[in-house]
């Protein structure tokens, strides 16, 4: 699993997230996932180039973006293919975190 960060305008924190978020990918990415959550205020979660996502993918996604909204920040899923999204409305997570397949729509949501 390979976790990239990029600054983008407005404040905004993209963690670009690649690989497979099973137990090994997951276990790679929890500590910088959180150290990132704790810096950030507005968060883009880039979940375009991860091709599969399980329970503890999902547990390594929804712990930092807690800490990010628990400080009044903001957290959005970015492009996630047909399965991972899939993934993402089965548990309900949508429904704390919005999903955008479209990058000016995401960083809307953000501001």
């Amino acid at each position: 699993m390979q976790l990239s960060t990029q600054d983008l305008d407005g404040g905004v924190t993209r963690v670009e997230l690649e690989g497979r978020m099973d137990i090994a990918g997951a276990a790679a990415v929890d500590l910088k996932m959180n150290l990132i959550a704790g810096n950030a205020k507005k968060l883009l979660i880039d979940l375009e180039k991860v091709a599969f996502l399980g329970s503890m993918g999902l547990r390594s996604i929804v712990l930092p973006a807690r800490a990010v909204m628990s400080r009044g920040g903001k957290v959005v899923l970015f492009a996630p293919n047909e399965m991972v999204e899939g993934v993402l409305k089965a548990s309900g997570i949508d429904s704390l975190l919005p999903i955008h397949h479209d990058l000016a729509a995401a960083m809307a949501a953000l501001q």
